[in-house]
Parts: structure tokens; C-alpha cells; sequence
């Protein structure tokens, strides 16, 4: 049953918004559904838990009521949203030129398990965020020079945050997959501080954090050039059995 103060939208992901094939990029539906529901820029972090993977093309229903959403289908639970007293420690900031020289280590080259992801996959320039985080010498960072496409704008000309929540989530992952590994998003836990702009150059940074049986734990964040921190992410895995 729906409250007077509860709100409930319709959302339906485009095949653009992929990750595994079928289903939604993790970080571009957690910052989706976030900013639905908390609206840009909040004054804290939120934590999202993926239930289940969320698939594409499909009717989905989006209820959200004061500090909290969830997002389902045909009543199972796919999403859900919750903001957290909680400061995100980002990993250390890497110099643009520096993070995309980084790139060329980037573990999907030699093999990729889903490289048709929105952010981290093999695509053509300007249909995903082709982020491609490599080993950064011995620092036990991961990072990845991020040219923003102008095609990742909302009809006002602004990057919504889910485009940036993207760019957060597949580089926790990479600190710790090797070529052809692979696990699923199980939570995110961002902030954004900043607008990012199309056309814009920043680097993604992340670190492996821990892992704990089938638990893969990272945290990554989004630079200016001059080194100022746009989000800051958590991020939890879960690798296949």
C-alpha cells in the first residue's frame, strides 16, 4: 500500500546501462535510483544494496519515501537505497597523465568477462565510459584516466551523478580481478561532492581494501586534475562459488 508521503515512479534501464549482458551496470542503477530519490549532490553517503540483478528494457517500479528507496519488479526486491552517517575514505589521489599511463595494464585487455559493460567495457569511444583501471607501480592502487564523453549528458547538458557512480563502481572490482576474473556488485556506498563535466579529463583511482570467502571489499574515488576529490566510493563483491 502506498502512503500519502510515499512517491512511486516508473524506471526502465536502456540496453546502454549494461553490465553483464542482460542486466544493469551496478553502479549506474545504485546512482540511479540515489538520485531519483535523494536528489544530486546529498549531504551524506548512501548506501545501496543490490538484491538481484536488474534487468533491461523492463518496467520497473521505483518507490522511494524520505531517506530511503527501493526499485522492483513484479513485487521482488532488485534495489534498495538508504542514506548513511558515514565518511568515505577515498584512496590517494593519482595524477591524470600518470593514471592513464596506468591503462595499459588494465587486467580486461587480456581477457574480459563482460566487456560490453557500460563503464568498463571494450565499447565504442563515446557509447560507454571505456574506464580501464591498471596497476600503479608498487602503491597498490589500480587507476584509469577517464575522458568523459559528451554523450553521457541528461537533456540539460549536465553528467547526472549515476554516470559517475558508474565510473566509482568497476574499478574496486578490477583491484583485485586478474584477466577473465570476475564477481558481482553486492553493495556501493558513494558520495558526490562535485559536478563532472563532458569533455573533462579526471582520474579514477581504487584500491583492494580485503576479501573475506566469496567477499571482495575496494574503495575508489574520482580526481580533478589538480587533485580535488569529486565521490568516494565502498564498494562490496561477490565472487562466483
Amino acid at each position: 500500500m502506498t502512503t500519502a508521503a510515499e512517491l512511486q515512479t516508473v524506471l526502465t534501464v536502456p540496453a546502454r546501462f549494461r553490465g553483464p549482458e542482460g542486466t544493469a551496470n551496478g553502479g549506474w542503477i545504485a546512482g540511479t535510483v540515489t538520485e531519483a530519490s535523494h536528489g544530486a549532490r546529498h549531504d551524506s553517503a548512501v548506501e545501496v544494496t543490490l538484491h538481484a540483478p536488474t534487468p533491461l528494457d523492463t518496467e520497473l517500479e521505483l518507490r522511494h519515501l524520505a531517506n530511503t528507496a527501493t526499485l522492483t519488479h513484479d513485487g521482488a526486491l532488485l534495489v534498495e537505497a538508504i542514506s548513511v552517517a558515514e565518511e568515505l575514505e577515498a584512496p590517494g589521489f593519482v595524477p591524470f597523465n600518470e593514471a592513464a599511463r596506468a591503462e595499459g595494464g588494465f587486467a580486461g585487455f587480456t581477457a574480459h568477462a563482460f566487456p560490453g559493460c557500460f563503464s568498463c567495457g571494450l565499447r565504442t569511444p563515446g557509447d560507454g565510459l571505456r574506464i580501464f583501471p591498471g596497476p600503479v607501480g608498487d602503491t597498490g592502487l589500480v587507476a584509469a584516466g577517464w575522458r568523459v564523453p559528451m554523450t553521457v549528458t541528461d537533456t540539460d547538458g549536465v553528467v547526472p551523478d549515476a554516470v559517475v557512480w558508474a565510473a566509482l563502481d568497476c574499478a574496486t572490482g578490477w583491484a583485485h580481478f586478474k584477466p577473465g576474473e570476475f564477481a558481482l556488485l553486492g553493495r556501493l556506498t558513494a558520495r558526490v561532492h562535485r559536478r563532472v563535466y563532458p569533455g573533462g579529463t579526471y582520474s579514477v583511482v581504487a584500491r583492494a581494501t580485503g576479501r573475506e570467502g566469496r567477499k571482495l571489499f575496494g574503495e575508489s574515488a574520482v580526481y580533478e586534475v589538480d587533485g580535488t576529490l569529486v565521490a568516494a566510493a565502498k564498494a562490496t563483491w561477490i565472487a562466483p562459488a
